[in-house]
Parts: structure tokens; C-alpha cells; sequence
């Protein structure tokens, strides 16, 4: 009895240093989580690449994971630079322009309230809306705070240069040893989990399932969406084009509204103010391409489903961005996803149990 009570003993205290030791690991790795976490996406994603480069490079790990790295390296990251330092100059632009006067809100409301009907006039005047001056203020405000936060990030990341740079050169660096020890590193970790080996494998395979609904799903239709709607609008000559496209692209991440947050009032300011043909070919670029293509390619890029609502999905997304920033986008609905699966795990079990007890 003895014996077993102290054995119970250090086996306590074993998993309470394994935990404690465990949780600072976490506090140690904390600033470079991000990027770590992008490293893994990127090793999950890029598999089928990978599995190129080994078959035309039999026994060289090495040389495939840095050939997969370098493909990486030039189609995603750099364009990824490219594009958000041009948003972050156009977004400084518009800044600038909000507090020298060159751009007025007010102005723009006043167009489209004149080229309204008289009817709808008498509608919103009767309504309480005839008298814009608050509305146009609070929009005015509005758009400044929102231009003037994404300046402040670019303020902010030219003040931690070096940890920018040090915290991408960690992530290239994690993701050349999960791309060539990835599969070892994982059934590692699956082996080490205290659950059943069926359930550790059920969870994996759940996790990956996420992981690449919500790239291909989300991130990549979101990018070609609003690639779409930026060469629409560069097409119609509106300015700032970029930064509209990536507006449109966090957008999409919305049910039902998606980016037609974006182009609705952009049609409706190009057809008050005279741009006939401008506001035409917005209106059928949105319904016809940013609007469909969702349609398109999320059962040709996803294949199936991911299980979780699409409400929930929302609700995890922007949980996610708020507590995570852009990283959130995939943790939302992978935290959302292991939970539904880890819930219906248990439900099996209790109902196996049940059936069992029943015989």
C-alpha cells in the first residue's frame, strides 16, 4: 500500500513538472509564435510541392525542403511585401490627404444624397436622415481613425525593424526543419499525446483538414477576390486600388456581405457623381466575378466541407483576429474545429459505452 501511495506520489509529481516545464516552454517561445505558427502552415501546405522535389530528388531531404523553401520564398513572401508596402504607402497617402482637405467625406455624401430621386429625399428627410451633417462627421471620423491605424502599423513596424527581421529570419529558419523533418516531428507528437493512438489520429486528421479548408477556403479566395475587385477598380480609374483589393480580401472573410461591403458604395458614389460607365462595370465585376468566384473555387480548393457552421465560423474568425491579429484567421476556426471534434469524440464513446453497458 506503501509502495503504491509513493509511486502515485512521483507520478503526480513527474506530470506536474512536465506541465510547469511544458508551460515555460510557451512563456519562451511566446515573441516568435507567430511565426513559428506560419512556418507550420507553410510546412502543411507546401507538402505536395515537397513530395515533388523528393521524387526528383530521391535520399537529398535537405536539398528538397531548400528548394521548397526558395518556391516559398519568391511566389508567397516576397509579392506578400511587395503588396503591403504599397497598401501601408497608399493608406499613408490617404491620410495625409484626409487632414490637408484634398479628400472630403462630406462632399461625397452630398453627391449622393443630391443624385438621389426627389422621392427617396423626402423619405430620408421625413426619416430624420435629411440632415447628413452628423452622419457625414462620424464618417469623416471614421475614415480617418481606420486610414490612421493602418499608418500607425507602419509607424510601429518601422520602429521594430529588427524584430520584424528577426522574428521572418525564425520563421524561414522553423520552416526548412519542419519541411524536411516534418512527418518524424508529427508522429512524434501524436505518440506522445496521453489519449488513444485512434483518437490522436482522428485530432491530426481533423487538424489538417482545418488548416488547409481555411487557407484554400478563406485565404485564397479571399486574395483572388480581392485581386479582382483591385483590377476592377483600377480598370474604372479609382485611386488607391491596393488598398481597396485588401479591404476586399479581409472582407470576404464576412457570410452573405463578403466584399460587396466594398464595391456596393463604391458603384453607388462612381453612378451619383456621373461615372455611368465606371459605376456599370463595377456593379457587374461585383456580382458577376468578386461574387461568384466564391462559389467557384471553394468546392474545387476545399472539396468538402469542414464541418462547422457558418456562423460560428465568423464569430471564430474575427475572435481570432482580435486576439491573435491576422494569425487569427486560422487559429479561430482551428480552435473551434478541434473542439466540435474533441466533443463528438466524446460523445461516440459515451454512446459506445452506453450500447455496451446496455449488452
Amino acid at each position: 500500500m506503501e509502495a503504491q501511495r509513493g509511486k502515485a506520489i512521483e507520478q503526480g509529481g513527474f506530470l506536474l513538472f512536465l506541465g510547469l516545464i511544458t508551460l515555460a516552454l510557451l512563456v519562451v517561445v511566446l515573441p516568435f509564435l507567430q511565426p513559428m505558427l506560419w512556418a507550420a502552415l507553410a510546412a502543411i501546405m507546401f507538402q505536395p510541392l515537397l513530395r515533388w522535389f523528393h521524387a526528383r530528388l530521391p535520399g537529398r531531404d535537405s536539398l528538397a525542403a531548400s528548394l521548397t523553401l526558395l518556391v516559398i520564398f519568391v511566389a508567397v513572401i516576397l509579392p506578400a511585401f511587395w503588396i503591403g508596402s504599397e497598401v501601408v504607402d497608399e493608406a499613408a497617402g490617404l491620410v495625409v490627404a484626409f487632414q490637408q482637405g484634398r479628400i472630403d467625406v462630406a462632399d461625397w455624401f452630398e453627391q449622393v444624397f443630391g443624385a438621389l430621386p426627389a422621392n427617396i429625399q423626402a423619405s430620408l428627410s421625413a426619416s430624420g436622415f435629411g440632415d447628413l451633417s452628423a452622419l457625414q462627421q462620424r464618417a469623416q471620423e471614421f475614415a480617418q481613425d481606420s486610414l490612421g491605424l493602418i499608418a500607425q502599423q507602419a509607424i510601429a513596424f518601422g520602429g521594430s525593424v529588427f524584430g520584424y527581421v528577426l522574428a521572418f529570419a525564425v520563421g524561414l529558419y522553423v520552416s526548412f526543419f519542419l519541411l524536411r523533418d516534418g512527418k518524424e516531428i508529427s508522429r512524434t507528437i501524436l505518440r506522445s499525446l496521453p489519449f488513444d493512438q485512434s483518437i490522436s489520429q482522428r485530432l491530426a486528421e481533423r487538424f489538417l483538414g482545418i488548416v488547409r479548408a481555411t487557407i484554400k477556403g478563406s485565404i485564397v479566395v479571399g486574395l483572388v477576390q480581392g485581386a479582382l475587385g483591385a483590377i476592377t477598380f483600377w480598370v474604372v480609374g479609382m485611386p488607391s486600388v491596393l488598398l481597396f483589393g485588401v479591404i476586399m480580401a479581409i472582407a470576404s472573410l464576412l457570410p452573405a456581405v463578403g466584399p460587396a461591403i466594398v464595391w456596393v458604395p463604391a458603384a453607388i458614389y462612381l453612378l451619383a457623381t456621373g461615372a455611368i460607365w465606371e459605376g456599370v462595370v463595377v456593379i457587374i465585376s461585383g456580382v458577376a466575378l468578386i461574387g461568384t468566384i466564391d462559389n467557384i473555387l471553394r468546392p474545387i480548393l476545399v472539396g468538402r466541407d469542414t464541418g462547422i457552421p457558418d456562423w460560428l465560423i465568423l464569430v471564430s474568425t474575427l475572435g481570432g483576429i482580435a486576439l491573435a491579429g491576422l494569425s487569427g484567421i486560422v487559429i479561430g476556426p482551428l480552435v473551434v474545429g478541434l473542439f466540435l471534434a474533441g466533443w463528438g469524440i466524446l460523445s461516440e464513446q459515451r454512446a459506445a459505452a452506453a450500447a455496451t453497458a446496455t449488452t
